[in-house]
Formats: structure tokens, C-alpha cells, sequence
């Protein structure tokens, strides 16, 4: 496979208007300026790119956002107009991966796909299938200063470490506190987005870890303040309700290659079933939860709200607030929905799913913090959710990984970055209706390992709500498939 090169990139064909009439220098000066491509020049040699570019009278020269470098400098080149690059800090690299185990034939074709596509694209592999590999080997293809983003700091950790141990060279990272910039660097998004007036011009390869999160008004600045002329999107999920995948090809470069779950199953993720499991309310349960439910229905009848429109919910919320009724129906709307999620019978569903799993690795999910502290108190099992500490986190982490503890319960913040091959058995307590949130749950233990047989188990309170959402986050084809068999 040849090497990527930056004449490989694509230019848009676009047309413009002209700025004032003024002295300019030759050759064109292309500058970084706080997240923005300052461009020195005439506007006959811009005519091509007036969709990519404004004028900015303040500065006496056109501005874009960094992310158009690539495309920008591409076209002066091509139409051979003398240009000085003054923006441009990060420089070509000799990374060579040690200990690094073959490409697998899924990981080969979307390595070969994004390189097809000028080494900018997005890539959809399913959890487990080995997405951070087929980055390290596009690091060794592009050759070029590299900031890889993920969206939490256990994810930064994660890639750090495995980043050490493949390259001899140090690995920055920013985030939690650590603000080392180094020629590969590791940082969360949020941090990124801080940094990124500064730092956009360093970096000529842009790795974006589970990059559906990058679409995000502000997250989106980690990407449009950047420079880098080569990037690439890895995902599991890269769909988003808002539909913000499309604003992530535009930041990202296209999709290129897909693999999905059961493409991959039993050969290079372990075999896998779901099971539902229907929980009956006890009849004191049952009757507060129609009680409450009625009651918070009747409410947003009466308020003409449907909580299936865009603002349904949050118009709910504004209008709870302002009467003494409004708030006994949040209050109601509450009871019913804690019922469904953590009742009685439910819990003992669970406690009867560990003793029958008491020798493998567990994973619980929660869709909220009470639950997971709930299920943590009731069973004297260690919680973790986004209030639990870095340090923490680690511990428990580490502990479970290492097989001192053989059940972790969470609210929602494992459900990426989790890399504990050994787990087989998650239970879902409760969840949203996200298609993204069900398939990432389902990728925590996914990962192979030897003889292992993954099982899925979803606890859904019978004639409630969460029948419902149930059915909306199993529309994907790693659930379809087992409801077809069965």
C-alpha cells in the first residue's frame, strides 16, 4: 500500500465574488490565526474557493476555518499559483508500530477503503473489532504528527497506554489535568475544543475516537479549529437521532467502509444471544405505577403536549414548573417512571441472574444514577457514574479487570471505553430508547476471548413505558437477527 501524500485530497469545485481591489503579496501567505486560515491574496487567484472563504476587512485578507487547509492549499497547487505556508506546524513523521499482531481482513479492507478515499473518511466497526489497530496503522501510513480525540478521560487513558506501548517515543495527552503536547497526542474532546486556537496548526492527522459525539455544537470546534489535512472517524453507532451524522462527514471526510456486529460474530467477536427478560410488578407496585402514570398523562393531555414532538419534553418540564399541579404530575411522572426501573420484582430478576452467572464477569447497566446506587447498596456491589472520581474509577477498574471483583454496575458512563475482554454477561436494568446507547452495551461483551459465549440480558417491566423504548433501541441488525431466529 503506498503511502498517503497531500496531493492526494480532493478540492471542492466552487466559484466567488471579488473583495476590494488592493495590493497583495507574492507568492499568496497562508496563515493560522487562532483556529481560522488567514489567506493573503488576490481574489482572482480565490475565485475558485469563494465557498470555502470570506473577507474579512479587519485583516486585509480572506479568512476560513482551519479545517479548509487541506482543500485550500490542494487548489492553489493544482492550478500551480505560488503560495507561502506559514500556517502549517506539524511535520512528517517516522512512526513505526512495534509488537502490533496482523490486520485482520475486515480491518485491511477499511484501512484500504479509507486510503481510497485520500486518508479522510469514517469508519464503522463494531465494539471489540479492533478500531484503535486499524488507527495506529493509518498513523504509520499518513506519517504525520497525530492528535487522536476520545470523550472521556478513561478512554484518553486507555489509548495512552496502549499507544506506549506500541511507538518508542512519548505520547501527550490533555485532559484531567495533564497539558503535554507531543508529536502523537491523546485528548478528550472537551479539552481539544479549549485548546484548539493554539494547538490547530500542530497536527497534520486527526483521529476521532467514537466520533459520533463530534457533531455537537461545541464539540464540532475540535474539528473545524484543526488544520489537519488527513482525518479519520471511528464509530460503532455513527447515526444520531438529530441527525448530525451528516454534519460529521462534512467535518470528517466520508463513510467509507461498515462492518456490522453479525458480520463479525463468532469469528472475530465472540457468539452472542440476547434475552429479554419480562418483569411483573408486585400488585402494590403495579397499582402505584398506574396511579402515577394516569396522573402525568392526564396532565400533559390537558396541557396539549405530546411528548413525541421535539420540545414535547422539554415544554413539559417549562409548564411542571409553573403550578402546584404541574409539579404533583412531575412528581407522578417520577414515581412511575423509578417503578419501572427499579422495582422489586425486578431486583430480584437480578439477584437471581447473578447467583446463575456467579462465575463469570458482569457488567450492569442503568439508564440513571439512583438505580446504579440502588443495585449497589441492595447487592454491595461497586458503583461507578459520572460523579465517581478519576482516581476512583481506576481502582475499581482495575480491580475488575483483574478479576477482584467480578461484577461492576453503572449508570451510562461505561458505555464506550470499556476494555475488559473477560466479561460475557451485561444486564440491562434500564435504558433510553437509543439505538447507539443498546449497541454499545452490547459491544462491552463482545470482545473475544478463548471458549467465550457472550449473553445479553434486558430486564423490561411488563405494560409499562419501557416496552416501548424496549422496542425503538433494539432496531438494529445485531437484534434483529436474534429476534428472526427466534
Amino acid at each position: 500500500m503506498k503511502k498517503a501524500s497531500f496531493e492526494e485530497t480532493s478540492a471542492p469545485e466552487v466559484t466567488v465574488s471579488a473583495p476590494p481591489e488592493r495590493c497583495v503579496p507574492t507568492p499568496i501567505q497562508v496563515t493560522f490565526d487562532q483556529g481560522t486560515l488567514l489567506i493573503q491574496a488576490g481574489s482572482a487567484d480565490m475565485a475558485p474557493l469563494v465557498h470555502l472563504v470570506q473577507w474579512d476587512p479587519r485583516a486585509n485578507a480572506f479568512r476560513t476555518q482551519a479545517r479548509h487547509y487541506g482543500p485550500i492549499l490542494l487548489n492553489l497547487h493544482q492550478r500551480k499559483i505560488p503560495f507561502q505556508d506559514q500556517a502549517r506546524q506539524f511535520s512528517t513523521r517516522d512512526f513505526r508500530a512495534r509488537g502490533e499482531p496482523p490486520m485482520r481482513p475486515h480491518q485491511q479492507e477499511a484501512l484500504n477503503a479509507w486510503n481510497k478515499q485520500g486518508c479522510k473518511g469514517v469508519v464503522v466497526l463494531p465494539t471489540g473489532a479492533g478500531k484503535s489497530l486499524l488507527a495506529r496503522r493509518a498513523m504509520c501510513l499518513v506519517q504525520r504528527d497525530t492528535l487522536i480525540l476520545v470523550p472521556t478521560l478513561d478512554l484518553m487513558h486507555q489509548w495512552y497506554e496502549q499507544l506506549s506501548r506500541v511507538f518508542a517515543q512519548p505520547i501527550g495527552l490533555l485532559g484531567g489535568g495533564d497539558r503535554l503536547v507531543e508529536p502523537i497526542t491523546v485528548s478528550t474532546y472537551d479539552s481539544a475544543v479549549i485548546h484548539m486556537e493554539r494547538i490547530g496548526n500542530r497536527f497534520g492527522f486527526l483521529v476521532c475516537d467514537e466520533c459520533h459525539h463530534l457533531p455537537t455544537p461545541s464539540t464540532r470546534l475540535a474539528a473545524t479549529l484543526c488544520i489537519a489535512p488527513f482525518r479519520l472517524g471511528l464509530s460503532a453507532t455513527p447515526e444520531r437521532a438529530d441527525g448530525g451524522e451528516q454534519q460529521l462527514f462534512d467535518l470528517l471526510g466520508p463513510l467509507c467502509h461498515r462492518t456490522e456486529i453479525p458480520e463479525l460474530e463468532g469469528s472475530f467477536l465472540a457468539p452472542y444471544r440476547w434475552e429479554q427478560v419480562a418483569i411483573e410488578l408486585d400488585a402494590d407496585e403495579r397499582e402505584a405505577y398506574e396511579s402515577s402514570y394516569a396522573h402525568y398523562r392526564q396532565f400533559i393531555k390537558e396541557q396539549g403536549i405530546s411528548l413525541k414532538d421535539p420540545g414535547g419534553w422539554s415544554r413539559f418540564i417549562q409548564i411542571s414548573a409553573r403550578s402546584r399541579e404541574g409539579r404533583a404530575a412531575m412528581e407522578a411522572w417520577r414515581v412511575q417512571k423509578r417503578i419501572a426501573r427499579a422495582s422489586r420484582s425486578k431486583l430480584r430478576s437480578l439477584w437471581e441472574l447473578l447467583r446463575r452467572h456467579r462465575q463469570e464477569r458482569i457488567l450492569i447497566f442503568t439508564d440513571d444514577n439512583a438505580t446504579a446506587y440502588t443495585i449497589g447498596e441492595t447487592f454491595f456491589l461497586p458503583v461507578i457514574t459520572h460523579r465517581t472520581k478519576v482516581s476512583e474509577r481506576k481502582r475499581f477498574m482495575d480491580a475488575f479487570r483483574s478479576g477482584a471483583w467480578s461484577v461492576m454496575v453503572s449508570s451510562r458512563v461505561l458505555n464506550e471505553g470499556v476494555d475488559v475482554p473477560e466479561v460475557a454477561v451485561g444486564i440491562i436494568v434500564s435504558g433510553t430508547g437509543s439505538v447507539r446507547e443498546h449497541v454499545q452495551r452490547l459491544g462491552r461483551i463482545l470482545r473475544p476471548a478463548k471458549g467465550k459465549q457472550a449473553i445479553l440480558y434486558e430486564l423490561v417491566s411488563s405494560d409499562t413505558a419501557e416496552t416501548f423504548t424496549s422496542a425503538r433501541r433494539r432496531q438494529h441488525l445485531a437484534y434483529q437477527r436474534q429476534e428472526e431466529a427466534c
